[in-house]
C-alpha cells in the first residue's frame, strides 16, 4: 500500500482530515503569517498613520453623521474589533449616536439579530444603530448618476446622506473582481439591485480579465473603483487575515492607495505557482463562514479550475449549512438548463442580467471544463445533481478511484484553504 499524506481541509467550523497518496499529491497552501502581536494596536495605527491622506481624527468634526460599511456574515471580517477601533480613535470627536453601521449585503439576505450579535457582539448591537442594506428596497436608495462604463448607480440612502463615509473590510483574492475589500464595500455592497446587475452582467463576467488578483483592466473592478471614487469615500479601513482569521496587518487612509497597498500584501501571501495541471483538484471554500452555501463555494471551485486538466475532476469540501441557499434565484437558474453549455448560451443571449446569474455563469464555465463533486453534510446527491454537481461522501476514495482510472501518471492537487490560495501554472501569463 502506498504511503499516505494527511491533509487538513478547512471545512465548516471543525475542519476535515483526508489521507491521500503522498507520491501523487501536491498540497498548495497560502503563506501562514503570524497574527499581529496586538490587534488593537495594529488597528489603531492604521487609523492614525494611514497609507495615504490625513489621519482619521483629522477627517471628522464633532456632530457629523458617520456611516460605516461592514461585510455581511458570509465574510470573516473582524467587525467588532474594527468598529471598536473607530470608536476609540474618534473618542472626544464622535459619539456612538453619530454612527450608523451598514451591513453591506449586496444582493445577499439581511443578517438576523442573532447573526448581527455574532458579528458585532451584544453590546455594540444594543448601543449602536445597525442596518442591513436592502438592494431591492427603493425607499432605501438614492440615485447617484452614471459611473464607469455606463453603470447606473443607486446607493444606500444612509450612506449617501452621511457627512463621513468609512468603508471597513478585509482583503482576499476574488474570483471575478480581482480582490475583495476596499471599493467593493460601496458597490456592490451598498448598491441597488440594478447597479449590481450591471456590474455583474454577462459581458463583464466573461472577460478574461475578470478573474483572480486582477484589478486594473478588469471591467468589474474598474467600474467598482469608479463608483466608489466618484460618489465619495472619506476613509477606508481594511485588514489582512491569516488562516485562523486573525489580523496580520491593518491598512487605512484614502481608498484607492490603501486598497492597492493591502492587495499587494495579499498577492504575495496567496498566489502560488505549480509545475503542471492536475487530473484531480481537491479544494474548499476556506471553512466557516465562507462555506455556508454552494453559492459561496463557487469561489473554491473556481480556484481549483485554474489548475485542473480539461475533463478532470474537482472535489469541493464545503459544509453548506445554508444549502444552496434557498433564498435568491441561484438554484433555480442553475437548474433551468440541462447542461452547463446550455446555461452559458442562455446567459450570453440574455439582454438583461437576472439576480445570481453571474455566479451561475462562473460555475457553468467551470463545469464546462471539469466535473465537480461536492463533499457536504447538508445536501443530498439528488439536490446537487439538479445543479449539475454531485455528492462525494468519501473524498479519499473518490480521489483514489479517479487516479486509478486515469493511470499511473495522474496527479492530485489539494487547496486546503480554497480561495485563500490561488494557484497558477508556472510560466502561464496569469
Amino acid at each position: 500500500m502506498s504511503e499516505k499524506v494527511s491533509v487538513e481541509l478547512a471545512y465548516g467550523r471543525s475542519g476535515l482530515t483526508v489521507e491521500l497518496p503522498s507520491e501523487r499529491t501536491t498540497v498548495v497552501a497560502p503563506a501562514h503569517p503570524q497574527a499581529a502581536p496586538d490587534a488593537e494596536v495594529a488597528l489603531r495605527k492604521a487609523l492614525a498613520e494611514p497609507v495615504a491622506g490625513p489621519p482619521l481624527r483629522e477627517r471628522v468634526r464633532p456632530g457629523q453623521r458617520i456611516a460605516v460599511s461592514l461585510c455581511d456574515l458570509t465574510r470573516p471580517q473582524p467587525r467588532e474589533a474594527m468598529v471598536r477601533a473607530l470608536l476609540a480613535e474618534l473618542e472626544g470627536i464622535a459619539t456612538r449616536d453619530d454612527f450608523t453601521l451598514l451591513v453591506a449585503t449586496g444582493t445577499h439576505r439581511g443578517n438576523t439579530d442573532d447573526e448581527l450579535r455574532a458579528m458585532l457582539g451584544d453590546e455594540l448591537v444594543e448601543t449602536m444603530r445597525v442596518i442591513n442594506h436592502d438592494c431591492r428596497d427603493p425607499e432605501a436608495l438614492r440615485p447617484m448618476g452614471t459611473f464607469g462604463d455606463g453603470v447606473p448607480v443607486w446607493l444606500n440612502r444612509h450612506w449617501v446622506d452621511a457627512d463621513v463615509r468609512i468603508t471597513t473590510g478585509f482583503v482576499e483574492p476574488h474570483f471575478f473582481a480581482g480582490f475583495s475589500g476596499g471599493p467593493k464595500l460601496v458597490a456592490p455592497g451598498l448598491a441597488g439591485l440594478d447597479t449590481v446587475l450591471t456590474l455583474h452582467d454577462a459581458a463583464r463576467i466573461a472577460s478574461p480579465q475578470a478573474t483572480w488578483a486582477v484589478c486594473e483592466g478588469n471591467p468589474v473592478h474598474d467600474d467598482v473603483r469608479a463608483i466608489a471614487e466618484g460618489t465619495g469615500v472619506d476613509f477606508a479601513f481594511d485588514v489582512v487575515l491569516n488562516r485562523e482569521q486573525r489580523i496580520v496587518e491593518a491598512f487605512g487612509g484614502d481608498l484607492l492607495p490603501m486598497h492597492a497597498t493591502a492587495r499587494e500584501v495579499v498577492r504575495e501571501l496567496s498566489m502560488q505557482p505549480v509545475p503542471q495541471r492536475y487530473d484531480v483538484v481537491v479544494t474548499t471554500n476556506s471553512g466557516f463562514p465562507l462555506d455556508q452555501n454552494v453559492y459561496q463555494a463557487v469561489k473554491g471551485m473556481t480556484a481549483a479550475a485554474t489548475v485542473v486538466e480539461p475533463g478532470g475532476l474537482i472535489i469541493c469540501a464545503a459544509e453548506c449549512s445554508d444549502g444552496f441557499p434557498d433564498h435568491g434565484s441561484f438554484r433555480e437558474v442553475l437548474a433551468s438548463e440541462p447542461t452547463p453549455e446550455a446555461l452559458l448560451r442562455t446567459i450570453s443571449a440574455r439582454t438583461e442580467t437576472v439576480p445570481d446569474q453571474w455566479q451561475v455563469q462562473i460555475l457553468a464555465r467551470v463545469l464546462a471544463t471539469a466535473r465537480v463533486g461536492v463533499h457536504t453534510t447538508n445536501l443530498t446527491d439528488e439536490q446537487l445533481r439538479t445543479a449539475h454537481l454531485y455528492r462525494v461522501d468519501d473524498i479519499a476514495a473518490a480521489v483514489e478511484e479517479e487516479l486509478a482510472a486515469r493511470g499511473p501518471e495522474a496527479r492530485v492537487c489539494v487547496l486546503p484553504e480554497g480561495p485563500q490560495t490561488i494557484p497558477y501554472v508556472a510560466g502561464d501569463e496569469s
